[in-house]
């Protein structure tokens, strides 16, 4: 077993190498998707991943299969590297699948409402359907505890109390990835009551809330989740002049250093206004991102402006 493991690490690295540099610079995005029908690519590389939007469902599980669908054929025909395709299917208001799939509550109606096991159940539930309709890949859940200083901002999207969150949490991952659905847990290592779409959330914890923020976070992550989504947050004390999404401290020596987390490390939107309109316009944004260890920034715009 070990040899075969040692083959298919080695295969993957060959595989690799054999990129060009375009193709490389290519995987290092997840970034949105032209249409809902056919899929029709505008760059000349495929991305690492495309994300769909409300505009990107189509109205038939059909024509959702058939868009999926299409974007595999082309790059199975085109020698291309299958992208993620990736949802925010977390439930309540932030639901990209409602017109399709079963319903589901928010997170924090889902924890009021049922039971870990009931919740699990409804989560495989939801995997089975998304993976059916094509997808691979769900932004979710948010594992943030739920706070006075956060509550605003999440609305609903925390499952609640800190054993709460790490206990429907791990049922929400564990849900998703036993049914062929890479889970995406977020947004580390937390928000305020400042949306990050248009400010830029700056965080004054305690001792004790930076405790429990991080360890809900740590927590979740031995259920071994394929991601983890960036916040744009500055944390007060700890590489306070620098976003989340671009600090070393934050996603080297933190979650791949101490918590040894070995999954994908995504930013947030670098065009969302926290980073944007405060010093870190996308082309300055990216690059940080890299240095700082990020593996997949999120774009919500196939462009990036201003000097190479």
């Amino acid at each position: 077993i070990n040899q075969v493991t040692e083959q298919k690490k080695q295969a993957v690295v060959d595989f690799v190498e054999n990129l060009n540099l375009e193709e490389r610079i290519g995987q290092l995005f997840i970034v949105n998707i032209e249409g809902n029908k056919s899929f029709v690519p505008v760059e000349k590389n495929i991305a690492g991943g495309f994300l769909f939007f409300s505009y990107n469902i189509a109205d038939t599980p059909e024509d959702i299969i058939e868009f999926t669908s299409s974007i595999n054929e082309y790059c199975f025909f085109n020698d291309k590297i299958p992208p993620f395709l990736a949802a925010d299917q977390e439930g309540g208001l932030v639901n990209r699948l409602k017109k399709i799939n079963g319903p589901l509550p928010s997170s924090e109606k889902i924890a009021q409402s049922l039971s870990v096991k009931e919740a699990q159940d409804i989560y495989s539930y939801q995997a089975v359907q998304m993976k059916n309709l094509g997808f691979n890949m769900n932004l979710a859940p948010v594992v943030e505890v739920c706070t006075e200083s956060n509550k605003d901002f999440l609305d609903g999207r925390s499952f609640g109390d800190y054993t709460t969150v790490i206990n429907y949490g791990s049922a929400c991952v564990n849900a998703y990835e036993q049914n062929g659905i890479a889970a995406v847990v977020k947004h580390f290592p937390g928000n305020t009551n400042t949306d990050p779409h248009t400010g830029l959330p700056e965080i004054n914890w305690n001792e004790t809330e930076m405790n429990m923020q991080l360890n809900s976070f740590k927590n979740v992550l031995n259920e071994n989740p394929a991601g983890i989504l960036m916040s744009h947050a500055r944390v007060s004390g700890y590489d306070e002049n620098t976003p989340a999404c671009l600090s070393d401290l934050w996603v080297t020596e933190k979650l791949r250093n101490e918590y040894g987390y070995n999954g994908i490390i995504f930013s947030d939107d670098i065009f969302m206004g926290a980073l944007a309109l405060n010093g870190y316009p996308p082309e300055k944004a990216a690059v940080m991102a890299i240095e700082a260890g990020i593996d997949c920034i999120m774009i919500s715009e196939k462009r990036i402006s201003g000097p190479v």
